[in-house]
């Protein structure tokens, strides 16, 4: 009986990494996304074809309305700041782009379907190296929230795992790992803020961090950028 995992995919190019991993390990995913009021909602069509394609044994795609608290450019009028570089990332500061709360909120309802499925297996995304300096991508804060889950839970028997396996490599490593793995980036989206037919600004932070690490790592972004 294979070994089942709860993967948080976004339809991402980390996530849909991390999701190859887990497959690769052996386990039988569980796969949740999250319409939240992100104005890059056609992450959404990219998470539900890598669900198909890795064969999850489900995709819930969960409702959760995060313009309600605004302060960030993806859920709010504010806009999705755009620059030829990434020298801005170098000062430290939180981005407007920084959802609060997002990793929480998406981990506790990773942890409650955990709990509702009797699974100890958790899969993030999370990076602490190319993570335009949002607190909740930290290795400090997923060991927290770890120890956390394991005091609240109350049907799993088992110690709860959250496995964030990019946590500590570059895009550039995360982009080599997913090819090794056979990830079909073209089916991704990193974009903040995409057009209508979902292609790429390509002067985004989560743009120009893909675009860097494709252009690192020595291999060619299958994306077209505007």
């Amino acid at each position: 009986m294979p070994r089942k995992a709860i993967v948080l995919l976004s339809g991402g190019l980390d996530s849909s990494t991390v999701l190859a991993v887990a497959k690769s390990e052996g386990y039988e995913c569980c796969c949740l996304s999250f319409r939240y009021g992100q104005k890059h909602l056609f992450e959404i069509e990219s998470a539900k074809n890598l669900a198909k394609i890795y064969d999850a044994a489900v995709h819930k795609i969960i409702d959760i309305d995060l313009t309600v608290f605004g302060g960030s450019s993806l859920t709010s009028a504010l806009e999705v700041p755009k620059h030829t570089d990434l020298n801005h990332l170098k000062s430290g500061q939180i981005p407007p782009t920084y959802v609060h709360g997002r990793n929480t909120i998406f981990l506790s309802y990773a942890f409650a379907y955990a709990e509702a499925l009797n699974i100890p297996n958790l899969f993030i995304g999370c990076n602490a190296i190319d993570y335009s300096n949002y607190p909740d991508c930290r290795p400090e804060y997923i060991s927290a929230y770890e120890r956390m889950i394991n005091l609240a839970k109350a049907r799993i028997q088992r110690e709860i795992k959250i496995y964030a396996p990019l946590l500590h490599l570059s895009k550039s490593e995360i982009i080599i790992l997913g090819r090794s793995l056979g990830v079909d980036y073209s089916l991704t989206t990193s974009c903040y803020n995409p057009y209508e037919s979902g292609r790429p600004c390509g002067q985004c932070d989560a743009c120009l961090l893909r675009i860097e690490g494709f252009t690192k790592a020595g291999l060619s972004d299958p994306l077209h950028y505007i």
